[in-house]
C-alpha cells in the first residue's frame, strides 16, 4: 500500500515527469555535443521542406505566390507535431522494451508508466517544436510565405495548440498501449497510423481533393480540424481560399476539437491500461520482437 500510494504522491509524479523528460532529450539528441545537435536540428527541417518544395515546384511551375502552397506548406510543417505526439509514446516503449531492455525495470520501479512516457514524449515535441519554427521561417524568408505576425490571431492558436495536445497525446496512449501487445514490428503501428493521418487530415490537401467514399474519413478524424484551426489562426486568407470545413466557424470548430480531446484522452488511457494489463498477463513486458 505504501508503495502505491508513493506513486501518486505529488512530488514522485513531478521528479518522474522531470527525469524522464530529461531522459527523453538524452536520447533525442543521442547523447550528442549541445552545438552538434543545434546544427542538425536546423538542416534537418530545411531539408525536409525543400523536398516539398522540390515537388510543389515540379507540379505547379515554381508558382510560390499561390494559396495552395502555403496551404501544402502551412499543414506539412505542424503535422511534424502530429508525428511526434502519436509516435513518442509509442516509441519510448519500444526503445525501452526491446532496444534498451529496460522497461521491465521501469515497472517494478516506485513511478508511474504514463506520467514516464508522458515526460519521454515532451522531450521529443519540445525538438519538433523546433523543427517547427525553423521551417515556417524558412518559407518566410525564402519563399514569401504570407505569414503576417501582426495578424496573427495569437488566442485562437494558443488555446488550439493545447487541446490539440491533449487529443493527440490520447491517441498517442492508444498506439502506445497497442504497441505493448504486438509481437512483431511494433514500431510500424505509429508509423503506419501518422501515414494515414497525413494523407486523411487534408495535411498536404484539401479532403475535396480526395475521391467522395474516402472525404468521411477526414471528417472523423480531429486532427482535420486542428489543422483547419491553426491555418485560420496563423493565415486567415489562405484558409478562407479553401473550402475544407467551411461552413463551421471557429467556435465550432473548437468546440469539436474540445469533445474529441476528452474523448480520445479518456479512451487512451483507458485502452492504454487494458493493453497494459494484458501485457503483463502474456508476459510482454520483457518481450523482445525481432527490434
Amino acid at each position: 500500500m505504501d508503495k502505491i500510494l508513493h506513486k501518486f504522491n505529488l512530488k514522485t509524479l513531478w521528479m518522474t515527469f522531470k527525469s524522464a523528460t530529461f531522459l527523453g532529450w538524452a536520447l533525442e539528441s543521442n547523447w550528442t555535443d549541445p552545438f552538434l545537435f543545434a546544427v542538425y536540428s536546423v538542416i534537418k527541417p530545411i531539408t525536409s521542406a525543400a523536398i516539398l518544395i522540390v515537388m510543389y515546384s515540379i507540379i505547379s511551375q515554381e508558382d510560390y505566390s499561390s494559396p495552395m502552397f502555403a496551404y501544402i506548406y502551412l499543414g506539412n510543417a505542424f503535422f511534424i507535431l502530429v508525428g511526434a505526439v502519436l509516435q513518442g509514446v509509442s516509441f519510448g516503449i519500444i526503445d525501452d522494451r526491446e532496444h534498451y531492455r529496460t522497461l521491465k525495470y521501469i515497472y517494478i520501479a516506485p513511478i508511474h508508466i504514463t506520467v514516464y512516457l508522458v515526460g519521454r514524449s515532451v522531450a521529443t515535441v519540445l525538438t519538433r517544436i523546433l523543427s517547427v519554427i525553423i521551417t515556417l521561417l524558412f518559407g518566410v524568408v525564402f519563399f514569401k510565405l504570407p505569414l503576417d505576425f501582426q495578424q496573427i490571431d495569437w488566442l485562437l492558436f494558443v488555446i488550439t495548440m493545447l487541446i490539440g495536445f491533449v487529443m493527440m497525446a490520447g491517441l498517442g496512449f492508444i498506439i502506445g498501449g497497442w504497441s505493448l501487445v504486438i509481437k512483431n514490428n511494433p514500431w510500424t503501428l505509429g508509423e503506419t497510423v501518422g501515414a494515414a493521418m497525413f494523407i486523411f487530415s487534408g495535411a498536404i490537401f484539401p479532403l475535396s481533393v480526395l475521391p467522395s467514399f474516402l472525404q468521411g474519413i477526414g471528417y472523423v478524424i480531429p486532427v482535420s480540424y486542428w489543422l483547419v484551426l491553426i491555418r485560420r489562426a496563423l493565415m486567415p486568407e489562405v484558409a478562407a481560399a479553401f473550402p475544407m470545413f467551411a461552413s463551421l466557424s471557429n467556435l465550432q470548430l473548437l468546440t469539436i476539437l474540445t469533445i474529441s480531446a476528452v474523448l480520445f484522452s479518456t479512451l487512451g488511457l483507458f485502452a492504454f491500461y487494458r493493453f497494459d494489463h494484458v501485457a503483463r498477463e502474456r508476459g510482454y513486458i520483457d518481450m523482445v520482437s525481432n527490434y
